[in-house]
């Protein structure tokens, strides 16, 4: 058996499993020994069952042992963002007005997975209502740091070795940046890629599932697991979905035409952050195309702010009214804010949400991805929020595929991410040409 089999990616651990080298029961019960050791400190998840979790590895090993069909995850241990609906597990979605809260149906996504022989090991840490108030979470590199937001939790047990893959949300920057921050790999496909039916809802037009893992086929092989079509939800794709997995372990035919986009809240970036940005970009050198966009892209930021904001103030406006004492003052603000904002207001951005997604689409006609930023630099202190997501509200809003490389480390000695964004339902693409950039970026370094 493999020594400290936690360690593996999922990749890695399926290879195991299948040829018998591995055990789902072993590889469940080394993550939860890390668990055991290391969370106390970091505090990623909001709940764990280590017996259930060690009955579905027992399942998955009979199943294998039995000679019976296997799924693409089979006996891989997987943690879901705390928003999610899990059946008998509790979904408390960051605040006690949700405490103990269980609900009889299941996430469509938890139903790919369970299909696909996952092991559900529990639930992760999410911010209050998946917004802006941080919870308990802290950077698995560095306790005195946030591990970001909101998908706290799920960031932070990747990059703890706590489980190999882990699901979050993003309506803004909830996957990019807390990757980033704890130096995993994370990957938000297409809008409408994967379901979010059981997921809790705070903006119809913005909510998208994204994915957490340790190498860049870790994160496709998950997406392609939960991606399908879900006809209750209204964003859902109603058609095939590109094979990430196919991308991610492709090589380019041809060296990829990038572009870098100069953008005022560029100068948000902290001096590390930039100085790491400006090497990878002479390393590639003629590839990149930079250019000052029209400020109108700068914009956007607004527009993504209007619209997340008016549709999480109209979809939990009950969770509001009924229980405002229980609301952070971090988020009662905003909400109050949000409730201005007319509907006249909110028409109009979406207007410009689907002007956005007209340009890009024309956009990547010369381009195979844009470059940027996956967050403004480092992680911040433990308590100063959960970071700066500005530099992924573009890509969002328009609902573009984004992926983070974990390629650069800050002055104090914590990671930074880069960035890939690509047109979108050509995700395959992007993540060949991440594939390429990881490559491209090593063999500079040997």
């Amino acid at each position: 058996m493999i020594k400290d089999s936690y360690k593996l990616t999922a990749s890695e651990a399926l290879k195991a499993i299948a040829s018998g080298r591995l055990s789902s029961l072993v590889l469940v019960k080394s993550c939860l020994d890390q668990i055991k050791l290391t969370d106390d400190g970091i505090k990623a998840w909001a709940f764990l069952d280590g017996e259930v979790a060690l009955a579905q590895a027992e399942e998955c090993d009979r199943i294998r042992k039995a000679g019976h069909a296997t799924g693409a995850l089979h006996g891989i241990p997987v943690g879901l963002k705390d928003i999610i609906d899990t059946g008998k597990m509790p979904t408390e979605c960051g605040t006690s007005i949700f405490a103990g809260r269980q609900t009889d149906h299941v996430a469509r996504l938890v139903e790919c997975l369970r299909e696909a022989g996952a092991i559900i090991m529990g639930k992760t840490v999410t911010t209050e209502l998946a917004f802006v108030h941080a919870n308990e979470t802290r950077n698995p590199h560095n306790l005195d740091y946030s591990p970001g937001g909101s998908s706290s939790g799920s960031a932070a047990a990747v990059a703890a070795h706590h489980v190999p893959l882990a699901v979050g949300t993003q309506t803004n920057g909830s996957v990019i940046r807390p990757a980033s921050f704890c130096g995993a790999f994370g990957f938000k496909p297409t809008r409408g890629v994967i379901s979010r039916s059981g997921v809790l809802q705070t903006s119809v037009s913005l909510d998208q599932v994204g994915c957490f893992g340790r190498s860049l086929a870790d994160v496709a092989l998950l997406t392609d697991t939960l991606g399908c079509y879900d006809q209750h939800d209204p964003t859902s794709l109603p058609r095939p979905r590109p094979n990430m997995l196919s991308g991610a372990q492709a090589d380019a035919p041809v060296t990829p035409d990038l572009a870098w986009f100069d953008l005022p809240f560029n100068e948000r970036l902290s001096v590390d952050a930039r100085d790491g940005i400006e090497a990878v970009l002479d390393i590639l050198g003629p590839q990149v195309t930079r250019m000052k966009p029209a400020d109108t892209l700068a914009d956007l930021v607004a527009v993504q702010s209007c619209i997340h904001e008016y549709e999480i103030a109209e979809h939990q406006a009950k969770v509001f009214d009924q229980h405002w004492n229980q609301i952070s003052d971090t988020l009662k603000p905003i909400i109050t804010r949000a409730r201005k904002i007319t509907k006249t207001e909110y028409e109009d951005a979406l207007a410009v949400k689907t002007s956005a997604e007209a340009f890009f689409a024309n956009f990547f006609v010369d381009y195979d991805a844009i470059i940027a930023p996956a967050a403004a630099g480092e992680a911040p202190k433990f308590g100063d929020g959960t970071g700066d997501p500005v530099f992924c509200t573009l890509w969002t809003l328009a609902g573009l595929p984004c992926v983070t490389l974990p390629i650069l480390v800050g002055e104090n000695g914590l990671p930074i991410g880069v960035q890939l964004i690509g047109p979108a339902e050509k995700d395959d693409r992007l993540l060949r040409t991440a594939r390429w950039l990881q490559k491209h970026l090593s063999e500079i370094e040997d």
